[in-house]
């Protein structure tokens, strides 16, 4: 009956192995953001997994150490293989453990690139607009400049706002931050 049990346990931890597969794909194939919640179930089956087998293990040990007393000798063959089938549960569920850990440090790194490259271009776009602001705040205060009452003057500032708005935007191609 237990050896029943324990090769049930089995396809379980297949298709656990084929959902990690699947969140990997995920992760790599940039639906990091829909991952999330996944990961975590997995994580959650994992570990509610080894809470089960955890205390199996110590149980079937001592009665590894004293299995003569409780099973004739024909039977120690098949005790072992139980035990066999423990040890490779858990072995399944360790490595599962690691790689989901693994899968959430990754989905994470994903996620703080892909924040970190929004951040960039909304800096960049922060900083070009930034002295423009400045250039329309001061010919806005109606200061007497000279030109000030020539038609030319609009588009003198408005050519000197686009130059330094194309000259920051290259400048910023040219250290490849943008």
């Amino acid at each position: 009956m237990l050896d029943d049990l324990f090769d049930y346990c089995f396809p379980i931890l297949d298709k656990i192995g084929h959902k990690l597969d699947s969140l990997e794909d995920d992760v790599f194939e940039g639906r990091s953001d829909e991952v999330v919640r996944d990961i975590s179930n997995a994580k959650q089956e994992i570990i509610s997994y080894r809470k089960i087998m955890k205390p199996e293990r110590g149980t079937l040990r001592l009665l590894e150490r004293h299995v003569e007393r409780f099973l004739p000798e024909e039977l120690e063959l098949y005790f072992d293989d139980i035990v066999d089938a423990s040890e490779r549960i858990w072995d399944i569920l360790d490595n599962y453990k690691e790689v989901v850990e693994a899968l959430e440090s990754t989905n994470e790194s994903v996620i703080s690139h892909r924040q970190n490259d929004v951040l960039r271009i909304l800096t960049v776009f922060s900083v070009v607009l930034l002295p423009l602001t400045l250039i329309t705040g001061f010919f806005g205060m109606n200061l007497h400049f000279p030109g000030y009452e020539t038609v030319w003057a609009f588009w003198a500032v408005l050519a000197g706002m686009c130059i330094s708005a194309c000259g920051m935007l290259l400048f910023f191609r040219y250290k490849r931050w943008l």
